[in-house]
């Protein structure tokens, strides 16, 4: 008679079924008996999003931990508007345009339009929820390449795009405007509709971020054509950056992300009337506060089944928690890797210190610092060598968090632009803030983000004149939420506050605003 753990390590091998190529498989219950759905929803392995609908989880989440349904959440939608609509459906024009600009937050609503809809909300996980309008589609509809989403073309999005969207997300819009190639296919979609007030709020948007030329051709073409057109910028705010057509949206999101929050950054920071000049003295306060600056970081994976789970699941062997001599010999190899990271950094703070620019030198180093971060756990062969070699090659995800970090392709874009904007800010407050929060946003490696991220921030620090600055563990609410708040709705007041706080000369001061 087959044991529990034989019982179950049987239904996690008709999961492993389905997950082959795929670490996000989204279940339905006609994919497998109810018998296994119910052992694996009972043990964790599975969790159900609405009648008939599951996602793989990880059985040793807390409750409440939204990491399983965040990193499966487009590819479910993706798969249950097919299921329902066939391929009658598309995504809204605003929730096109994002995507399009490499934002890939799960948003509290995603809109649906589809001529079988219902024009109901359908309530899913973690206060998230899908209305599916009735009303006609995009044509055609243009098939997304990583979830297999249903899009507004990048013209038609454009044209069908709320007035509202381009003032409330200005940086989406701008990012979508530099991405379009040429101006014919607006054209030709507006003339065969003669839609003069889109027509006359396109040319004001390309007006806006300086491609004068797209905006004289529509207004031209237009009006040679009869029609009464009046040209009217939808923005209302300015933007500083030099557009050209952008082969990524990731590089000019990022450029705009930057230009948006220093401002932020400049307004809300306490200023350092220090400088550093001496560099054992500034090396002595830094040894100082070692023991107390270790944060571990909370990037984290997708689950897959594995073989060895199922072996060890047959067998008896399955523990869900952690076993403490592994956990210890972890804490060992991190708390070593720690170590040397922190003397590698205090090199680049040197380097800093005897004049060489703050931005170039983490730019050159940072590498360096992830490599010692992690060579014990090489040492040690927890880690594979070739595991430090360069930046991830798979995708990652922050564990509860909506913010989808960029994607392996999109992150070689973004890095280099990351280091030129450090590079030319004079704002040392502006590159330790947008610095450490930039840094995360991409998410460049597996682990260690966290980590790195304030190495970066109290460099460009000291090369302002402030003192090393620990991000105290029983705030780790605050920092997240700061964080979190960032990276989903470009809000960087409460994290630059949060930094703030955290300057010993800004509290002796009162400069905190």
């Amino acid at each position: 008679m087959a044991t529990v753990q034989e019982k179950l390590a049987d239904s996690l091998q008709e999961l492993q079924k389905l997950q082959q190529g795929n670490s996000h498989t989204i279940i339905r219950s006609s994919d497998l008996s109810r018998i296994h759905i119910v052992r694996l929803v009972e043990n964790g392995f599975l969790q159900e999003v609405m009648k008939g609908w599951y996602i793989s989880s990880r059985p040793d989440s807390t409750p409440g931990d939204s990491t399983s349904w965040y990193t499966s959440y487009w590819q479910f939608i993706a798969e249950y508007s097919k299921a329902r609509f066939n391929d009658d459906w598309c995504l809204s024009p605003d929730q096109s345009l994002s995507l399009y600009s490499g934002n890939r937050t799960v948003p509290a609503q995603t809109i649906i339009r589809s001529p079988k809809g219902s024009n109901n909300i359908i309530r899913l996980l973690h206060n998230t929820s899908l209305l599916d309008i009735k009303t006609s589609i995009a044509n055609p509809v243009y098939k997304e390449a990583q979830f297999g989403l249903n899009l507004y073309s990048l013209a038609d999005a454009l044209i069908e795009s709320s007035p509202d969207s381009f003032r409330l997300d200005s940086i989406t819009a701008r990012t979508c405007l530099s991405l379009v190639p040429d101006v014919s296919d607006i054209l030709r979609n507006l003339i065969d509709k003669g839609q003069t007030t889109k027509a006359g709020r396109l040319a004001g948007a390309f007006r806006n971020i300086g491609n004068t030329a797209f905006a004289d051709e529509i207004i031209n073409t237009m009006k040679s054509l009869g029609y009464d057109i009046r040209e009217e910028d939808p923005f209302t705010d300015e933007t500083n950056i030099a557009f050209t057509r952008a082969a990524s949206p990731y590089v000019v999101r990022l450029k705009l992300m930057w230009s948006a929050m220093r401002e932020v950054v400049i307004a809300n920071f306490p200023q350092s009337i220090n400088v550093n000049t001496d560099i054992d003295a500034c090396m002595k306060q830094i040894d100082e506060q070692y023991k107390l600056d270790a944060y571990n970081s909370l990037s984290i994976e997708g689950y897959q089944v594995t073989n060895d789970l199922i072996e060890k699941v047959r067998s008896g062997n399955w523990e869900p928690e952690s076993v403490a001599t592994d956990m210890e010999q972890k804490n060992a190899m991190a708390a070593r890797g720690y170590w040397q990271a922190f003397q590698a950094v205090k090199e680049s703070i040197v380097k800093i210190m005897n004049g060489e620019t703050a931005g170039e030198v983490v730019d050159n180093d940072h590498r360096a610092w992830y490599r010692e971060l992690f060579a014990p756990s090489v040492v040690a062969r927890i880690l594979k060598a070739t595991d430090l070699a360069g930046y991830r090659t798979q995708q990652v995800y922050i564990r509860g968090s909506l913010h989808t970090p960029l994607n392996t392709e999109a992150l070689r874009d973004a890095m280099p632009v990351l280091f030129d904007l450090l590079k030319n800010e004079p704002e040392a407050s502006v590159r330790a803030v947008l610095g450490h929060f930039f840094f995360v946003y991409i998410h460049p490696y597996m682990d260690g983000n966290g980590r790195i991220a304030r190495f970066l921030m109290n460099t460009q620090l000291i090369s302002g004149g402030y003192d090393w600055t620990i991000v105290p563990v029983e705030r780790r609410a605050e920092y997240m939420a700061s964080l979190e708040k960032a990276s989903v709705h470009g809000d960087i007041k409460d994290f630059t506050l949060f930094i703030a706080s955290l300057i010993p000369t800004a509290l002796e001061k009162g400069n905190i605003k």
